[in-house]
């Protein structure tokens, strides 16, 4: 099945799940001491609102550095919180390297996921597709920099999510990889616009025999989509991965689509980011 349940219901409970394509949370979920501040995007011609995670000690450790992890769907109603608190009780149990936690909320979400397609059903999905090449530019270009600006973060740069939110970090991993060191696509809808990222990916990693990078792909229980898609994804890795690049693609067909994320997003915070082992720093 590729697309959650759709929203149903009136009023403002409509409008928040066109804008985002997430149904809103029921009730207010707990989440880590956070900041929150509003980023006027140029690029994106919109406002988006911005929550960061800061580790414990960060106040006290004025000379410090930290990386950054950067999430789509990061809102305190979308994926923000559960991320969060994972992170937090990582570091404080010394699995973790202190790091912090930027949440990008949405406004558009399948505008800003999808790159183009050609794709009739693709193009069913929502009014407007085909922005993540401008949602990219507001990472790199506007929230980034600003970022830098506001919080002490080293060049070490993570990206993790799922769903279209992975198709984007897929998306990203293969036109723009030094964006980022380490990449976690949690069950990403790459059957988009016809595999197209699946069946590029090869003359891409060719075309980059120097990269130095992580790549981690997992794939829930769908296996008329996904789960191919991840497998073929998997074989080209196999085949054409450069030497720099640590890749893993995890089948989980023990999870759905709608709980890979929390269930799984701890372990491989912990594997892909520990405290002892340096991602690929940029």
């Amino acid at each position: 099945m590729r697309w959650p349940m759709l929203c149903v219901g009136l009023g403002m409970f409509l409008v928040g799940c066109a804008s985002t394509g997430k149904p809103p949370a029921a009730a207010a979920e707990p989440v880590p001491a956070h900041q929150l501040f509003t980023l006027a995007s140029a690029t994106l011609k919109e406002a988006r609102r911005i929550a960061v995670y800061t580790p414990p000690g960060y106040d006290a450790a004025t000379d410090a550095r930290f990386p950054v992890l950067y999430m789509p769907d990061g809102g305190l109603q979308e994926d923000f919180p559960h991320v969060a608190s994972a992170v937090d009780a990582a570091i404080r149990a010394g699995e973790l390297r202190p790091m912090l936690v930027v949440g990008i909320e949405n406004t558009v979400r399948r505008r800003d996921m999808t790159g183009p397609t050609t794709v009739a059903s693709d193009k069913e999905i929502a009014p407007i597709t085909g922005g993540s090449e401008a949602f990219r530019a507001f990472i790199r270009d506007e929230l980034m920099p600003e970022v830098r600006r506001r919080y002490r973060v080293t060049e070490e740069r993570a990206i993790i999510g799922e769903s279209l939110a992975g198709l984007f970090i897929v998306e990203t991993f293969f036109l723009e990889p030094d964006l980022f060191g380490t990449y976690l696509a949690l069950s990403p809808s790459i059957w988009w616009n016809a595999e197209s990222l699946v069946r590029q990916a090869g003359e891409r990693l060719a075309a980059r025999a120097d990269l130095r990078a992580e790549l981690y792909v997992s794939s829930a229980n769908e296996v008329d989509d996904i789960v191919p898609a991840v497998a073929r994804l998997g074989e080209v890795l196999r085949v054409s991965a450069p030497v720099g690049l640590k890749w893993e693609v995890e089948p989980r067909p023990d999870l759905r689509h709608d709980n890979i994320y929390r269930s799984s997003a701890p372990g491989v915070l912990r594997k892909w980011l520990p405290p002892t082992q340096g991602a690929a720093t940029r």
